[in-house]
């Protein structure tokens, strides 16, 4: 599947409108509501976007789809060698066609955020525990934090917002590391909702230290014991959370304004998470936490008022 072929010029592929409708499929489906909010954007940052989304997806699937079990170190080394391909204007398959077309309409996309995100697919090769926060936040920022600065590279960051008349001679304010939070809050999220499933594949991603600061064990968790201990690990973990929430939502105000509503719809929406999973008592062993399309919809009236006041 990623073996590079001997002469690129020897493989047909698609045209660059075909290869942007693939993407966009594939946002449609795996991302209905953002896919949604990204119809708000003008034509080109929302066929970057799905560029983008795809290249991410296709990613994750290596490690977490359903052919994960063949993935070795040698198979992301060589989707690394296919990303520098696709950023030295070669594409080896049809969707790299759009993500080269892409990074040639936004010059400000860095090749150093998509080998970070390989670098944390590379992570759950090897790792099923994590002992700190500051470990799991390094595996965070890998795996999502960096969507957070390529999809800053198509949005755009607007002008007036970065520096205020009076300091024209103060560096511009940089609201990248809101970007990449607002990344690393999402996956958290993930991780508080997916509890369950990844234990039954003897994966952990819960901070040790916090299990133990809550005397709450390895052993029970495989086992899905939920009582008082467990709910205050619980209420920990998505406070925490919350807070990388609310410090990413300073950074929306300085993106361009056709992007301020999906990054606010979708920020809104994965915070729901966090909700239901208190609704469920916090037993995200038998049950899982998802927001209703209805729900996610109510949301969008208040997330277009923010994008418009805030």
């Amino acid at each position: 599947m990623l073996q590079l072929p001997d002469s690129l010029c020897m493989k047909k592929l698609a045209s660059v409108e075909d290869a942007y409708q693939l993407c966009r499929q594939i946002m449609a489906k795996y991302a209905k509501t953002f896919y949604l909010a990204t119809l708000l954007m003008s034509e080109e940052k929302r066929r970057a976007i799905w560029a983008i989304y795809a290249w991410c997806r296709r990613t994750d699937e290596l490690v977490d789809g359903p052919a994960a079990a063949m993935t070795t170190p040698e198979t992301l080394e060589l989707w690394e060698q296919q990303l520098e391909s696709v950023f030295a204007g070669h594409p080896v398959d049809d969707m790299d066609v759009a993500l080269v077309d892409t990074i040639q309409q936004f010059p400000d996309l860095n090749i150093q955020p998509f080998r970070d995100m390989i670098a944390g697919q590379r992570m759950d090769l090897y790792r099923s525990r994590y002992e700190t926060f500051e470990q799991l936040n390094l595996y965070c920022y890998r795996v999502a934090g960096t969507v957070g600065l390529m999809s800053t590279a198509v949005m755009g960051i607007e002008p007036a917002k970065t520096t205020a008349a009076w300091q024209q001679n103060q560096a511009p304010h940089d609201p990248t590391p809101k970007a990449i939070a607002l990344g690393i809050a999402k996956q958290l999220t993930n991780i508080l909702r997916d509890v369950g499933e990844d234990a039954r594949r003897g994966r952990i991603y819960l901070p040790l230290e916090d299990l133990k600061r809550f005397n709450y064990s390895e052993e029970e968790l495989f086992q899905g014991v939920v009582d008082d201990r467990w709910r205050e690990l619980m209420r920990f973990q998505i406070g925490r959370t919350r807070q990388i929430y609310a410090d990413a939502e300073t950074g929306i105000s300085y993106l361009s304004p056709d992007a301020r509503l999906p990054v606010w719809a979708a920020l809104m929406h994965y915070s729901q998470i966090l909700s239901v999973i208190e609704r469920n008592d916090y037993d995200v062993f038998r049950q899982r936490a998802y927001v209703t399309q209805v729900r996610k919809l109510r949301t969008l009236p208040i997330a277009w008022l923010r994008s418009q006041a805030l």
